[in-house]
């Protein structure tokens, strides 16, 4: 099985597949071992990671080279954040190519103009496409794929737009008479009552994804009870997590004037030595280096 194939076999099986947001192979490899379903390729992480905001700065080739760096390293299907696909339906053509070659098994495109702000930020741009437009990009994207298991998932920002439920029903179900095989969802609400409402109202024919960063109680069995939610993606914790972390250890070691105290509280490096594989390092340098 590809692992496009293996993604969507994993949502049939369980109902319900876990996505881990991640931003490098290392992040990657720390997902999996956690049990994760998948990895959202993230745009936002990957941002962050750069020190720049999310609003379509890190170029296709900037996130390409990091999704190709994961699929060498994870064996678990990755789900691609491609924003607006990088312009028109013309440069979606040439994305869908180009991730499925780099080992990407789905992606999300959003109804935003290019370049997009993101989503979360208050007072952000949330600027939609027309319609028709966005609907032919996810006619290209169908009509590219090589892989037919390869997931096109369609991501509406009506509610993020501010623009209600009516609007973005109207253009979930346009995206799907386009051909979208999920729609994802999409709220900057504290709490998941546009969510709830939308997925209540939604009756097309193909099941939906959400992203529960700004309403975090929305968990797994509340998801479940609504019946037509099939992907959760944990947007940005990978990144949120990282920093934490770091900001933590770095202002503890200028606090007390060296690592004295810290060293006990991170993990050894022989940690980073099995994440690194070096036990196989080690059998290769014995067998090959004389």
């Amino acid at each position: 099985m590809s692992p496009a194939e293996r993604l969507r076999a994993r949502i049939a099986e369980t109902g319900l597949v876990h996505v881990m947001a991640a931003h490098s192979p290392l992040s990657a490899i720390l997902a999996e071992e956690a049990g994760f379903d998948g990895l959202w390729a993230s745009g936002f992480e990957l941002s962050a990671l750069y020190g720049l905001a999310d609003m379509s700065l890190i170029t296709m080739t900037q996130h390409l080279d990091v999704l190709r760096a994961m699929a060498a390293r994870t064996s678990l299907p990755i789900v691609a954040d491609i924003d607006t696909g990088y312009g028109n339906a013309i440069n979606v053509v040439y994305a869908i190519r180009e991730y499925e070659r780099a080992g990407a098994s789905a992606v999300v495109i959003e109804d935003k103009t290019f370049p997009k702000v993101t989503s979360l930020a208050a007072g952000g741009r949330q600027e939609l496409l027309r319609v028709e437009e966005f609907q032919g990009k996810i006619e290209a994207a169908i009509a590219t794929r090589g892989d037919p298991a390869f997931l096109v998932i369609a991501r509406t920002e009506a509610l993020i737009a501010g623009l209600g439920q009516s609007e973005a029903l109207h253009r979930a179900n346009a995206y799907r008479e386009a051909g979208a095989d999920m729609i994802l969802i999409h709220s900057k609400k504290k709490n998941p009552s546009e969510i709830e409402g939308f997925s209540r109202a939604w009756t097309g024919a193909v099941p939906l994804v959400i992203v529960p960063n700004a309403y975090p109680e929305l968990d797994a069995a509340r998801v479940k009870a609504l019946g037509n939610i099939r992907m959760m993606i944990y947007g940005n914790y990978g990144i949120r997590a990282a920093t934490t972390a770091m900001q933590e250890i770095f202002r503890r070691i200028i606090a007390d004037g060296g690592v004295q105290n810290v060293h006990k509280d991170i993990l050894p490096v022989e940690e980073i030595f099995r994440l690194q594989k070096m036990d196989e390092v080690k059998v290769a340098e014995t067998r090959f280096l004389r």
